[in-house]
């Protein structure tokens, strides 16, 4: 019996891209996600894109691995520049995506994955319409995203009022994503997710060994 060898069609990295009201489940599914693929193979690998934001540190996070802090002066130097993908202001505070890392992780075929609002998508889709892959998650009601607000125990009744506020006006911008997930249930959710990324990992336009494969055939 002959014995043949595995065949492995190089791709290009895609931009995956999770947005929802804050307290509707992205940041845990981003992890869970990443924690999945965190010994997959080099064409199944998914990495965090880490934000430039001016916004300072809440308990537990870290310079580098949340994101990256900064002041208004440096973060302004940087929209200057071109050095950010997509940047939006949020809550009275700046966010940007380095540039730099997203495009050396897709030309090595690695996917980056990217916990932004709808004015970061919509960004990202006007640059790169053709590598972005966007997902928007809601809760499975406005009476358990607050539910879930308070239950972080972190913000003020002001500042949770303010984000149910802005929870309606992003769900408003649902339309714009190409799927839309209600996480009523964690696993079921992250198993979507899972799906979606597999089949599009598969698109032929992100199969770059495609045409040398088949002109060999």
């Amino acid at each position: 019996m002959s014995l043949q060898k595995s065949i492995e069609l190089g791709r290009r990295g895609l931009m995956f891209i999770l947005s929802s009201p804050s307290g509707a489940g992205k940041t845990t599914l981003s992890r869970q996600l990443l924690s999945r693929y965190s010994d997959a193979a080099a064409h199944e690998t998914i990495v965090m894109s880490v934000s430039v934001t001016t916004r300072p540190k809440r308990p537990g996070e870290e310079h580098g691995r949340d994101y990256f802090f900064t002041d208004d002066e440096e973060y302004v130097r940087m929209v200057q520049a071109g050095d950010l993908l997509e940047h939006a202001r949020v809550f009275d505070h700046h966010y940007g995506t380095p540039r730099r890392f997203v495009a050396d992780n897709l030309s090595a075929g690695t996917d980056v994955l990217f916990d932004i609002d709808w004015q970061g998508t919509k960004q990202l889709k006007e640059k790169a319409p053709q590598e972005v892959v966007s997902v928007f998650i809601l809760p499975p009601s406005m009476q358990e995203l607050e539910r879930r607000l308070r239950a972080r125990a972190q913000d003020s009744d002001e500042v949770v009022a303010r984000r149910m506020g802005k929870a309606r006006a992003e769900i408003s911008h649902w339309q714009e994503y190409d799927y839309v997930l209600v996480n009523q249930d964690l696993d079921e959710t992250l198993s979507r997710i899972d799906a979606i990324l597999k089949a599009e990992r598969l698109k032929r336009t992100r199969q770059e060994g495609l045409g040398g494969f088949i002109a060999g055939l």
